[in-house]
C-alpha cells in the first residue's frame, strides 16, 4: 500500500461529483463528433464546457513535461493515447478516443470514450466493442481482497481471446487530489498477484487495445503515442471506487445511465 491514498467519506463524495462532471462532458461532446469537425474545435468545446458550464478546470492543460498544450486528448485511428488536438478535420470512418479530466474543488474526474465518426467499418466497431468489454471485465473483478493482477488478467483475456493485443507501456492509476496517484493499474498480468484492493481506493481502469501488434512509438511532440504497425487502437476509461463489498463506477454516463 506504499503511497496509496485511501479516500474518506468526504473525499469519496467529492470524487463522485468530479467523476459525474467528466462523464457529463463526454455526453456533451458526442453531438459534435462528425465528419469535417477538427479536434481543435472539440478541444475548445471541452475547455469552455469545463470552465463556463461546470465550474472546473481541464487538468491536461499545461500538465507534464513538455507541458500538454490542450485541454483534452483526442486520439484518432492508430493513435493509442495522448493525441494532441489539431487542425485536421475528422473524416467519415474515423474512430476517436476523447479523454477528459476535470478538476473540481481540488479533485480529479478522469474518463475517456470511443466515438465513431460517421459510418465506420465492422472491424473498427468490433475493436471498440471488445475494448469496452475488456475494461468492464477488469472492473467486474474489483472488490476488497481482489488484486491488481486480477484486474489486469481479466482485461487481457478479453482482448487477446478476440485476437487483439494489449498495450503494456501505459496503465491505469490511482486518482484523487492528484491527477496520477498510486497504484499503477496494469491491463495485463496474473491472477492473485500484486496489491490487494481495499475499500476507499479509487483508480482508473483504461485498457488500450490494438488491432495489430502491441508495439508503439512516441512521436516527436513527446506526447502522441501511435501503433508501430499503423493499425487501429481503441481505449475506454472509467474511475472506479472500491466499496465495502464490490465496486462503484464514478464516471457512468448521466445521459444513458450506462458504463
Amino acid at each position: 500500500m506504499m503511497g496509496v491514498i485511501i479516500k474518506n467519506a468526504e473525499e469519496i463524495a467529492a470524487m463522485r461529483v468530479a467523476g459525474r462532471l467528466a462523464a457529463e462532458a463526454l455526453d456533451y461532446i458526442g453531438q459534435f463528433i462528425k465528419p469535417g469537425v477538427t479536434t481543435n474545435e472539440i478541444d475548445k468545446l471541452i475547455h469552455d464546457y469545463h470552465i463556463n458550464v461546470q465550474g472546473g478546470y481541464p487538468a491536461p492543460l499545461g500538465y507534464g513535461n513538455p507541458p500538454f498544450p490542450k485541454s483534452c486528448c483526442t486520439s484518432v485511428n492508430h493513435v493509442i493515447c495522448h493525441g494532441i488536438p489539431d487542425v485536421k478535420p475528422l473524416k467519415n470512418g474515423d474512430i476517436i478516443n476523447i479523454d477528459v479530466t476535470i478538476i473540481k474543488d481540488g479533485f480529479h474526474g478522469d474518463s475517456s470514450r470511443m466515438y465513431a465518426v460517421g459510418e465506420i467499418s465492422p472491424q473498427a466497431r468490433r475493436l471498440i466493442n471488445v475494448t469496452h468489454e475488456s475494461m468492464m471485465a477488469g472492473i467486474s473483478v474489483v472488490k476488497p481482497g481482489a488484486t491488481l493482477g486480477d484486474i489486469g488478467y481479466a482485461c487481457q483475456q478479453v482482448a487477446e481471446n478476440a485476437g487483439y493485443s494489449m498495450v503494456q507501456e501505459f496503465c491505469g492509476h490511482g486518482v484523487g487530489k492528484g491527477f496520477h496517484e498510486e497504484p499503477q493499474v496494469l491491463h495485463y498480468g496474473r491472477r492473485h498477484t500484486g496489491l490487494k484492493l481495499q475499500p476507499g481506493m479509487i483508480f482508473t481502469v483504461e485498457p488500450m487495445v490494438n488491432q495489430g501488434k502491441r508495439h508503439l512509438r512516441i512521436l516527436g511532440d513527446g506526447w502522441t503515442v501511435v501503433t508501430k504497425d499503423h493499425k487501429l487502437s481503441a481505449q475506454w476509461e472509467h474511475e472506479v471506487l472500491v466499496t465495502d463489498n464490490g465496486y462503484e463506477i464514478l464516471t457512468i454516463s448521466p445521459l444513458t445511465g450506462k458504463p
